[in-house]
């Protein structure tokens, strides 16, 4: 374990789901004087945690693991990574504390929307003592701030598109579907779903081939934080994957909730986007605000 200021660091777990969020929090714990602790979900990830005291578990495997953190004496948790899989009832091992609680539970797993999934993950690990921690409180580098963030700016006649995309964003938010949205031309043209921002953006590609959006003009992804959203978990993010697959789309600009999101690898996400002309930015409340 390691020290900071000759003190024992305070031990903390990250469980790690997909993407570049799980690795960048581990490192910022790190650096923060904490000593952390990874719990790989199975089939979620492919980072190399050599240089991090780590186990493997599957998603449904919550006993092994609240045991693996008592015998370290973690008390703090961060939740960080998307998941892209669902356990199976066979699969799902509850403690004794929360085995009253199974059906319930499984109702949720089975047929409740990310958000539901995840306060239940919450309350869990709250009830066995745990503290949930927001990965925004261990990395606050990676919190969106409010305005332009690159080279570009988005222009008044993308106004619409980006209040056009917020709005249809905090809809389907709050039914608990997706995060995100895409306007072209101050028309709606695609939602996420549970397939996420990647495979929503691909969509639009796929729509602008058929001809079913012009290829002549622009528009917007724009993510937010849904409205209900317990923020200690699955923050929208953006990254160098989510520009690219905007430009391919043929997209201006991303925008996303000032202050409620994340930006991965900044740097090169901003690289990327003043390298294809697309704009960056961070709604803040004067942008969203009139919409809810």
């Amino acid at each position: 374990m390691g020290t900071v200021s000759g003190q024992a660091a305070e031990p903390i777990a990250i469980i790690a789901g997909n993407g570049l969020l799980p690795f960048s929090v581990a490192r910022a714990a790190r650096d923060g004087g904490y000593d952390p602790f990874i719990v790989q979900l199975s089939g979620e990830g492919e980072h190399d945690w050599s240089e991090f005291q780590s186990m493997e578990a599957s998603i449904g495997a919550f006993a092994p693991v609240v045991a693996s953190l008592n015998a370290r004496r973690i008390k703090k948790v961060v939740l960080s990574g998307g998941v892209t899989a669902r356990p199976e009832l066979l699969s799902l091992r509850p403690t004794m504390r929360v085995l009253t609680s199974f059906p319930a539970i499984w109702r949720t797993v089975r047929s409740g929307g990310d958000d539901a999934v995840l306060r239940m993950v919450i309350g869990l690990f709250e009830r066995e003592g745990f503290q949930i921690v927001g990965a925004q409180d261990i990395a606050d580098d990676l919190v969106v701030t409010a305005g332009p963030m690159g080279r570009l700016r988005a222009d008044q006649g993308l106004r619409k598109d980006i209040e056009a995309a917020a709005h249809a964003a905090l809809t389907v938010g709050r039914m608990d579907i997706g995060q995100g949205a895409v306007s072209v031309d101050g028309r709606v043209v695609a939602i996420e779903g549970a397939e996420g921002t990647d495979q929503m953006l691909q969509r639009v590609i796929w729509m602008r081939e058929a001809g079913r959006i012009s290829k002549h003009r622009p528009g917007v992804l724009v993510k937010l934080c849904k409205p209900q959203q317990d923020t200690r978990a699955d923050l929208p993010s953006i990254g160098p994957e989510t520009v690219r697959a905007a430009a391919a789309a043929g997209l201006s600009g991303v925008a996303v909730e000032a202050g409620r999101s994340l930006i991965l690898n900044r740097p090169e996400a901003i690289a990327e986007a003043d390298e294809a002309g697309l704009f960056i930015m961070g709604l803040g409340s004067e942008v969203l605000e009139p919409l809810h």
